[in-house]
């Protein structure tokens, strides 16, 4: 199992959503944890199919099992921001003009954030990409496996949102995991939040999204019911 400390002042994790209110998920989702390990495993996620209007995930990437767990609870906040966006229906030019070529329509909306994350992504399952995932932490922006750049810096959920600590846990410290809800279950899940699990860029209809319950008491390994399985379509 590789287990990564991962703290970073600000965060993110937001589903498809429209509207003045932008929220975010209480702690790094599954299919966020997912592309952080490929990222620093420098595999690239995207593709150009050369007719989708948006770049789509790339076939053949690797499966995992990844386990999350929050060493201490990041506190929700929200900030005031401007949305810049074209209003439905017809813009007239008077307003494209007036805009000089960026968004016409501009409302005030609010969105929520994370601060002082801290916690654990954990990787199990598929041993090559565990130890694709620490070159990559050994290298840094120097490992290119297949000759390419990697694409950006690691960051959680928004590109502004860059980490202060990402390494392996050599020593690692109990945490309240994420554990999967079963049917069985029912109104019993402590602390109960929706995680994505897998983002369909194409079809927003087959993102996959679970419900998941936070343990009130921490410890020290991930329990059998913390572990997601990803498995990306070919």
């Amino acid at each position: 199992m590789l287990r990564l400390r991962v703290k970073a002042p600000f965060a993110a994790f937001r589903t498809f959503s429209a509207g003045a209110y932008r929220s975010t998920a209480p702690f790094i989702t599954p299919s966020s944890a997912y592309g952080l390990l490929l990222n620093v495993a420098a595999i690239e996620t995207r593709h150009d199919d050369g007719r989708s209007p948006m770049t789509v995930t790339a076939s053949g990437l690797p499966s995992a099992r990844i386990a999350l767990g929050a060493v201490t609870l990041p506190t929700v906040q929200t900030i005031y921001q401007q949305l810049h966006n074209y209003p439905v229906g017809a813009v007239s030019q008077a307003a494209l003009d007036r805009s000089r070529g960026t968004k016409p329509n501009i409302q005030p909306i609010r969105r929520e954030y994370l601060t002082n994350l801290d916690g654990y992504v954990c990787l199990d399952g598929n041993p090559e990409l565990e130890n694709r995932v620490r070159e990559g932490l050994g290298q840094g922006a120097a490992f290119r496996p297949d000759g390419n750049p990697r694409y950006g810096l690691p960051f959680l959920g928004e590109n502004g949102f860059t980490l202060s600590v990402l390494r392996e846990e050599r020593e690692p410290e109990a945490a309240h995991w994420y554990v999967l809800a079963r049917r069985e279950d029912g109104a019993s899940v402590p602390n109960p939040c929706r995680l994505t699990v897998w983002i369909d860029r194409a079809r927003s209809a087959n993102t996959m999204v679970r419900l998941y319950g936070r343990q009130d008491i921490a410890q020290l390994d991930p329990p059998d019911e913390a572990w997601t399985e990803i498995r990306p379509p070919s």
